[in-house]
């Protein structure tokens, strides 16, 4: 694996400062390296993160940028780096930012069911994505500072997301609800959108597999409701792995379709969430580490390219990908097959870490 600490290396010296913001591509960039540091003990990982940090939050405890004129979900993600930044180094800034974080959280609308809107430009929403960039956040914060008071919220709002948002014929979930069924991408009977996108499951199982690992055990009814979760979707999405590479398509159950294309990010999310989940006693290990391993390491063979630049890139990482608002984005086969395809977006980036980190820990 030289070539990909190799990567690593380069790409985060090709960060730029403009990069030096607090939204979630970069709160996926930070978690991968904590879990690469953790994993594999580099120091220079650690200060990467640290500084980052230190950049972006005050003495106070103030996040530099945070908007707080809106609620979007997607600006909790950084947050799960606070815990690790308050371990290492003892500055209570970082607590003092993580219960900002968690003060917007207590306020951030809901559905009816009670489950956070995804952002307010998307009221009465549920995205996969938005599971990923809070709930393991609440779940760290309610563990260390709460004694799970908010367990039993969390696992709901899981549950819940099985409710409106699973394909019980496919065995998967589609990437987005509207509870109010009033968007023009939403089927006016479940809200569903159409299909099942890649990197939403992505999201999803990360959440999952994040949030078990950091509940603690006491909380038996919550984690087990989470774990069975995790199981189900496992199982559900790896009969649809490409055979070849292990590895899954952007639109996961459209492989017939031209232009379809066995995207990066998610399928790293996927093994991530797999090797994790072996890890932590959640999957059996002979049936479901071999997938794992299988998957990233296609991943390094097949989408770690040397460039004529003389660096590693990742290539094949879908840039972006959402409903609406309104009459954009309609969640067809076709958009997530328009979207942008580039390389060495830390959507991408960040999960191929965590992934690895998780590969040296079965190693």
């Amino acid at each position: 694996m030289e070539q990909l600490r190799t990567f690593v290396d380069q790409y985060k010296s090709r960060w730029q400062d403009h990069q030096d913001r607090w939204d979630y591509v970069t709160g996926c960039m930070l978690k991968g390296l904590i879990d690469l540091y953790r994993a594999a003990g580099n120091p220079a990982d650690r200060q990467w993160v640290l500084d980052y940090l230190a950049r972006c939050v005050t003495e106070d405890g103030t996040i530099s940028g945070f908007p707080t004129d809106n609620y979007n979900i997607d600006m909790i993600n950084c947050g799960k780096a606070l815990f690790f930044a308050l371990d290492e180094t003892g500055d209570e800034r970082y607590r003092k930012a993580a219960d900002f974080l968690h003060e917007r959280l207590r306020t951030h609308p809901r559905c009816a069911s009670g489950n956070y809107w995804h952002k307010d430009i998307y009221p009465e929403q549920i995205w996969l994505d938005g599971l990923y960039m809070a709930q393991p956040f609440r779940a760290e914060y309610d563990r260390r500072f709460l004694s799970g008071l908010e367990a039993a919220d969390i696992a709901r709002q899981f549950k819940n997301v099985r409710a409106y948002l699973y394909d019980s014929d496919k065995h998967l979930y589609r990437h987005a609800c509207d509870t109010a069924k009033a968007q023009p991408w939403a089927d006016k009977k479940t809200g569903q959108s159409a299909n099942c996108w890649l990197r939403g499951m992505g999201w999803y199982l990360m959440a999952l597999v994040d949030c078990v690992d950091a509940m603690a055990e006491q909380l038996y009814e919550h984690r087990r409701a989470l774990m069975d979760l995790f199981l189900e979707a496992v199982r559900g999405i790896l009969p649809y792995a490409d055979p070849e590479t292990g590895l899954f398509y952007q639109v996961i159950d459209r492989a017939d379709v031209p232009g379809n294309y066995l995207e990066t990010s998610g399928s790293a999310m996927v093994a991530y969430s797999v090797m994790k989940g072996v890890r932590l006693g959640l999957l059996d290990p002979e049936r479901y580490l071999a997938p794992g391993l299988k998957a990233f390491r296609s991943l390094v063979g097949r989408k770690l390219v040397l460039g004529p630049d003389g660096q590693w890139h990742l290539n094949d990482i879908c840039i972006t990908a959402g409903l609406g608002p309104g009459e954009k984005r309609d969640g067809s086969v076709a958009y997530y097959l328009g979207e942008q395809v580039g390389s060495d977006d830390a959507k991408g980036v960040g999960p191929l870490m965590m992934a690895w980190s998780e590969y040296i820990r079965q190693k």
